[in-house]
């Protein structure tokens, strides 16, 4: 799917009267003639001169099933979406919803720690395994996907949550897979309500869309190139310097 941006030129061709026509062929394709009102001394006439696209477009389910394929650019892979009885899963129309793992690190005050994102300290969270993780009210946990991503050098991909977790008011934040990172995907997960919040292990937590450069156009420098700090991450990832 491409998006375009209009451009257009002035023409310049000096001052008109209202009564005055074009040719509309120019304008607009056809050969009927239309009027040019009066936009005020001095008139322009606009013309349309191309259309420039992007450097980059989203990607449809033909493209993510045949990358997963060919490439192993998402593993495990649900061809499709899966759900009955579940969050949804697997690929969409223009993405592909990722699942939670059912391994948790959930953030607590009992012992007092400070979050120092350049000196994390383990005390900071106590650990959950299981199929059904409570996050405390106004609190935050950490997980990982289910899924393993390998994402090529000429891809850029966003996340964006999932409808049935936000009008709970569980809020996922992920950051972008850069070109050429690969690893499980560590998700941060708020619970912004006074309520305690269920988060359900092994189905949907949120929605990865992605994004192909053009040809000419591809990255100097990609996530692997600069030997990012957390390439080929597995597990829940806590932040690293």
């Amino acid at each position: 799917m491409k998006f375009f941006t209009c451009v257009f030129q002035a023409n310049p061709a000096g001052p008109v009267n209202s009564t005055r026509t074009a040719d509309s062929q120019t304008l607009y394709g056809h050969s009927s003639r239309v009027p040019w009102g009066y936009i005020g001394p001095p008139k322009w006439a606009f013309r349309f001169l191309t259309l420039i696209p992007p450097t980059m477009s989203i990607k449809s389910d033909r493209w993510i099933r045949r990358m997963a394929r060919e490439t192993g650019m998402i593993e495990p892979f649900t061809d499709g979406q899966v759900r009955s009885g579940a969050i949804s899963y697997g690929v969409s129309s223009y993405g592909y919803d990722m699942r939670v793992a059912p391994e948790f690190k959930i953030f607590t005050n009992v012992l007092s720690a400070i979050v120092d994102p350049k000196n994390f300290d383990d005390k900071s969270f106590v650990e959950f395994s299981g199929d059904v993780c409570v996050v405390p009210p106004n609190s935050f946990a950490l997980a990982r996907s289910v899924e393993y991503f390998r994402i090529p050098r000429n891809v850029l991909t966003i996340c964006v949550g999932k409808s049935t977790y936000a009008r709970c008011g569980i809020i996922t934040n992920v950051t972008p897979f850069e070109p050429e990172w690969e690893g499980h995907v560590t998700l941060e997960i708020s619970n912004t309500t006074p309520l305690p919040a269920k988060i359900y292990a092994n189905e949907g937590i949120c929605q990865v869309l992605f994004f192909e450069a053009d040809d000419d156009d591809i990255c100097e420098t990609s996530y692997a190139d600069k030997k990012g700090k957390y390439q080929a991450q597995r597990g829940v990832t806590l932040p690293k310097l």
